[in-house]
């Protein structure tokens, strides 16, 4: 089922696949390879926030909330991957509600995942004087 709203994309080292501001307009699954989740920092430069592997999805939020992408994505090696489209994405909410539900549950558990990620790295940077 899945199948029917997904395309398949293939991208070498190095592809930009999508950058800070963009239009989140697809949800990705790593079927191969590596993706590095980075924004740019003030004074700093880009920053790395993830380096993700086969089976991780990445590109949720955008999709979720029809915001503007909140950091940028470069495939970290070669990879594969699974794509789901805006609309797609939104036929499987109103045609296949319980694949919806449990592709829309496994992004509720992964931004809880990533958001308690995030709270100790601020623990973390608070504690040794760098934030």
């Amino acid at each position: 089922m899945i199948a029917n709203v997904t395309t398949e994309e293939a991208h070498a080292y190095g592809t930009r696949l999508f950058q800070y501001g963009d239009p989140g307009d697809k949800l990705y699954i790593i079927l191969e390879g590596k993706v590095r989740i980075s924004r740019e920092v003030g004074g700093m430069g880009e920053e790395a926030l993830a380096v993700l592997g086969p089976g991780e999805v990445f590109g949720e939020m955008a999709l979720l909330d029809e915001s503007p992408r909140s950091a940028g994505a470069l495939a970290h090696e070669r990879c594969r991957l699974l794509v789901i489209t805006k609309d797609a994405f939104d036929d499987l909410l109103f045609l296949h509600k319980d694949l919806a539900y449990e592709v829309l549950w496994s992004c509720v558990r992964m931004l809880a995942t990533r958001l308690r990620e995030t709270n100790d790295k601020l623990t973390f940077l608070s504690t040794s004087g760098r934030f």
